[in-house]
């Protein structure tokens, strides 16, 4: 029987992850040859945690209580290296806990690791549900990442990994900062799913426009190297153009130097030997059989 492990980051959000826990139920019934467990790993919530129940299709709910709060990306790096480390699995399903990873889609991502179950499987976004702005902001993003990696990086944190990518994964510093950069840079094949961006169940988005500005900057910042170069190949030729262009020619270079500068500040946030030590920082493992 092969047995797949769920892993949820949460902060405060319970009522969210509650009913999320139910809906995730719901849709794996029908995997009868397949053994699933959860890891929620509480990103030290100051909202207290209610009693949560083992639904049916769970062989064990596992919560996973923090010291100090570090935010979503690192909760999902220091859960990969536990889970590596202390569950026996041969699948990973990574996932947020407010509904905006569609549990539905969970049947997608087995149906397909069915198909290639060497090939672990990302959820492409084809469709969101944010406002105009953001997925402005979004689509902005992914151009600049393309222009500047020569990357598509058209997926989030939701995916269905192997454990032979898990391990890959959990000892790459780049995962403490971002991981569908980390994944696209380590994971050389790996397959998709076309995935519709879910609605919050409960309360406001909490991605302000400071943390979705670091957010893409960390991605992009994973292969800072990449950057460099095309960077350096872009100022030698708008140098050739600075007689057509003139003034805006040096302005276009200054711009690109200072987005160099601020790819290798944030590349700094990729911290190898906190991501090692990241279990320090666990505080306590709950486990939920009932």
């Amino acid at each position: 029987m092969k047995r797949v492990v769920i892993l949820i980051p949460v902060y405060n959000d319970w009522q969210s992850l509650l009913k999320l826990i139910v809906e995730i139920n719901e849709n794996i019934k029908i995997f009868n040859s397949i053994s699933f467990s959860c890891l929620i790993i509480n990103d030290a919530s100051t909202i207290q945690m209610p009693k949560i129940s083992k639904p049916s299709k769970f062989e064990t709910i596992e919560i996973l209580n923090m010291r100090e709060n570090k935010g979503h990306a690192r909760c999902n790096a220091f859960g990969l290296r536990y889970a590596f480390k202390n569950k026996k699995f041969d699948y990973l399903i990574l996932m947020d806990g407010d509904g905006e990873d569609r549990p539905e889609e969970i049947i997608s991502l087995i149906k397909k690791i069915n198909e290639s179950p060497n090939n672990s499987v990302v959820a492409k976004r084809v469709k969101r549900s944010e406002g105009p702005l953001f997925q402005f902001l979004y689509y902005a993003h992914k151009l600049i990442t393309f222009f500047f990696t020569g990357k598509n990086i058209n997926f989030g944190n939701y995916s269905l990994l192997t454990k032979d990518d898990v391990g890959k994964l959990q000892s790459k510093a780049s995962l403490w900062s971002s991981f569908s950069g980390s994944v696209k840079k380590h994971i050389q094949n790996f397959n998709e799913i076309d995935s519709i961006r879910g609605i919050r169940y409960f309360g406001p988005s909490k991605m302000s426009l400071i943390k979705l500005v670091i957010h893409s900057l960390s991605i992009i910042a994973v292969f800072k190297y990449q950057v460099l170069l095309r960077s350096t190949l872009i100022i030698i030729g708008l140098a050739y153009l600075s007689s057509n262009l003139g003034n805006f020619t040096t302005t276009l270079q200054i711009l690109i130097v200072i987005f160099n500068l601020i790819i290798f500040i944030v590349s700094r946030r990729e911290i190898e030997k906190d991501l090692v030590n990241s279990h320090k920082n666990l505080e306590e493992v709950k486990t939920i059989t009932h």
